[in-house]
């Protein structure tokens, strides 16, 4: 059966929604609140989406637009290009390799693999950025971030469930 333009258009919609959730989250975490200091502790909310999708819906999220997400991370945070982009693509590999081990497994064990893979990466960034400036960056903040990315990985994670069942059921 071929489908007409709408229902065309409509699936490309429906594949799209991953990538445009996660740019979303990008902006939102790089939004200037008027918060004190909230900036140097904003988890990487686009690093949660790059893992949902990695285990759940990794045929809507290819390498092409995990490269495509670090960059606009490295434009919106201000970091020297590559850092984000090079790291969500080792961690998005990461992720893929590990799609078998993490098939039906519980919540629990995905969100400490989660934990891990977020752990690796915040050091990774860290410690990039620490070589970058030549000075060994404060490691309070980072931990800050990691803590309040892990603690908001089921949050986000349900919303990500919740959308794959009701808007991406077809695709």
């Amino acid at each position: 059966m071929k489908l007409t333009a709408w229902q065309r258009l409509d699936l490309f919609s429906r594949q799209l929604t991953p990538f445009l959730l996660t740019i979303l989250l990008v902006f939102i975490s790089s939004i200037p609140y008027e918060i004190p200091n909230l900036g140097r502790v904003m988890p990487l909310l686009s690093l949660i989406a790059i893992f949902h999708w990695g285990l759940y819906r990794a045929e809507l999220l290819p390498n092409y637009a995990v490269f495509c997400i670090g960059f606009f991370q490295d434009v919106l945070s201000g970091v020297p290009m590559g850092v984000h982009t090079l790291i969500y693509i080792l961690a998005y590999n990461l992720i893929l390799a590990q799609q078998r081990f993490f098939a039906r497994k519980s919540f629990y064990v995905i969100w400490l693999g989660f934990a891990i893979v977020s752990a690796g990466v915040m050091f990774l960034i860290w410690g990039v950025l620490s070589i970058m400036k030549g000075v060994v960056i404060d490691f309070v903040p980072v931990i800050s971030q990691y803590g309040i990315g892990v603690g908001m990985y089921p949050i986000i994670s349900y919303a990500f469930s919740r959308w794959q069942q009701v808007a991406l059921q077809q695709t």
